[in-house]
């Protein structure tokens, strides 16, 4: 019994519509290339997914294929516009589809979007990971080691600071007691010799010195003088008298 006529339309299924996707891109590729070996015929074939993946084969390349076919297609008589506009068309058309690509396997490493890759993609998208994130690791240690480096610098450099300092505090401490002893025996020096001179001048000030004497000198006559003292009065008398006139 032979197999029943395949109606062409829209697989409503996704997953359906992903597996004879993928099938029928297969058998297309190598369609191709059994056709350019065979047949030895420049082949060039591009595909665009529901998704906007690519998937092109090229016998010789791609590019230079395209490049031909734009040279059979246009004759010199052409308008050169138009052959430049095409040209920007097909280059922002690649540009297009490198962009989606690009998108595609952001949102793939970001974990997004995974339905549709098989086995091997998903092992192809596991080694990225593991091996971005080991540079990632490898990256974090050079930094944090680094860091560790500067770390240690700087408490070298602040423990020779500290230890200058600290030879600079002693210097300072031993200049500031020699000042100290300096004018503490300076003082006992001044003391001792503010104490001797109270004692000189509390001496000087005991000595009573020459007194000067006012008035008249009082006699006193000496034993058996009697008479001469009888003689002298009368002139003391009269040179009071006089003194005080």
């Amino acid at each position: 019994m032979g197999r029943g006529r395949v109606e062409l339309k829209r697989i409503e299924n996704k997953i359906n519509r992903q597996v004879t996707f993928s099938k029928r891109r297969n058998g297309l590729l190598k369609k191709a290339y059994e056709l350019s070996v065979l047949c030895d015929a420049e082949v060039a074939l591009i595909i665009f997914s529901s998704r906007g993946k690519l998937y092109e084969f090229g016998s010789a390349s791609v590019t230079k294929t395209l490049e031909r076919y734009q040279r059979c297609c246009y004759t010199p008589q052409e308008n050169s516009i138009e052959r430049e506009t095409q040209s920007w068309y097909l280059e922002a058309t690649k540009l297009k589809a490198k962009y989606e690509s690009l998108q595609r396997t952001q949102r793939h490493l970001l974990g997004e979007d995974l339905g549709p890759l098989n086995v091997k993609e998903l092992q192809n998208l596991e080694k990225q990971l593991e091996g971005a994130l080991a540079l990632a690791r490898q990256r974090k240690q050079q930094i944090l080691t680094e860091q560790m480096e500067d770390l240690r610098k700087k408490e070298r450099h602040l423990g020779d600071l500290n230890r200058h300092l600290k030879l600079k505090l002693e210097a300072e401490g031993q200049n500031l007691k020699a000042i100290q002893d300096y004018w503490n025996s300076g003082a006992a020096d001044e003391s001792s010799n503010f104490h001797l001179h109270r004692a000189q001048s509390s001496q000087m000030d005991c000595d009573p010195g020459p007194v000067l004497q006012i008035g008249y000198h009082h006699y006193v006559p000496a034993e058996g003088s009697s008479v001469s003292a009888s003689k002298s009065m009368p002139d003391e008398t009269n040179f009071f008298q006089g003194w005080i006139l």
